[in-house]
């Protein structure tokens, strides 16, 4: 076993895994996430602003303390979505360097999927068959894969198409749902829009013809621990869950109506995901209606697991 440290910065989160891992599996050590909202603004002014590099900054700070203490061998850090389309990444990259110890790679959509099936797609149930559609809708992209595993996901993965596309829970939300709560039209638009990129998804990753639909991150998460109707955010109770495509409509819906404050006041829900997670609902509702999707399994490990699992495993490196 080797101990590593991976952290994984997005549009919306910033989290940390630190386990004792080999390419047969992992063991947490400690997993941490912060909202830090790296990607506000990013769509619109094509900048990383201030506050939120200053918010990076101090969350990085506080994860380089945890990786020093917990003595971990190997680090990688994955920046995604926001800082592929940010005209100043290279002063994130300078802030990264400069209080992490190691650089941020900021990688393409491409290897961005291949980690999130990585880590999704190893260890899931028996009744999870293959071939698997991984959605990751991130804060500011939602990347599509379709591959195939051994039985309950162990074995060999094979990657058969990826594609990355900007429609992520801060980009639709910014762009399209401005009312509190936002208005039919709004909603309209923001359905479009995310029907749209789906459909240029599909053309590329022939998800119909996949047998599992498996949903990562927190849009999908959350969603899982409404429609479960837990009186706290469970990760055990979560993970694997499987929610059908009536429920995934039905809590969409059901955010779409509510006020921020109303969002707040869900038990299950972070404080700073109440402003986003209709967006990222409304991606889900729709994926699920496009590959014809009864199902999804939610999965708390996800393209974290990836890169942890690619400090170890070399195939899981873009070359």
């Amino acid at each position: 076993m080797t101990r590593v440290a991976a952290i994984d910065c997005g549009t919306n989160s910033i989290r940390l895994l630190v386990a004792d891992v080999d390419e047969s599996g992992l063991r947490d050590v400690a997993r941490t996430m912060e909202i830090v909202r790296l990607g506000a603004g990013v769509d619109r002014t094509g900048r990383l602003a201030p506050d939120a590099l200053a918010r990076t900054r101090a969350a990085l700070a506080e994860y380089a303390a945890l990786i020093e203490s917990t003595g971990a061998e190997r680090v990688r850090m994955v920046a995604t979505s926001a800082t592929r389309d940010a005209s100043n990444a290279d002063e994130f990259r300078a802030m990264v360097l400069a209080t992490l110890g190691v650089p941020p790679e900021v990688v393409s959509g491409d290897e961005e999927a291949r980690l999130s099936f990585a880590g999704a797609v190893r260890g899931l149930p028996p009744d999870a068959v293959g071939p698997f559609l991984v959605v990751d809708i991130g804060g500011g992209s939602t990347e599509f894969v379709l591959g195939s595993g051994g039985p309950a996901g162990t074995g060999d993965l094979a990657v058969r198409a990826a594609v990355s596309v900007d429609i992520g829970c801060v980009r639709m939300t910014e762009r399209h749902l401005h009312g509190d709560p936002p208005t039919a039209a709004e909603v309209a638009a923001a359905e479009a829009d995310i029907a749209a990129a789906v459909d240029r998804a599909l053309e590329v990753v022939p998800g119909r013809q996949a047998a599992t639909l498996v949903g990562l991150a927190g849009s999908v998460t959350t969603v899982t621990a409404i429609a479960l109707g837990l009186p706290a955010y469970r990760p055990a109770q979560i993970h694997h869950a499987r929610i059908s495509r009536a429920d995934v409509a039905k809590v969409t819906s059901e955010l779409l109506a509510m006020t921020r404050a109303q969002r707040l006041a869900i038990p299950v829900m972070h404080p700073g995901r109440a402003d986003v997670i209709g967006a990222g609902a409304l991606v889900l509702r729709v994926i699920m209606e496009k590959v014809a999707a009864t199902s999804v399994v939610a999965s708390e490990h996800d393209i974290l697991d990836g890169i942890a699992y690619s400090l170890v495993d070399r195939s899981l490196r873009e070359g």
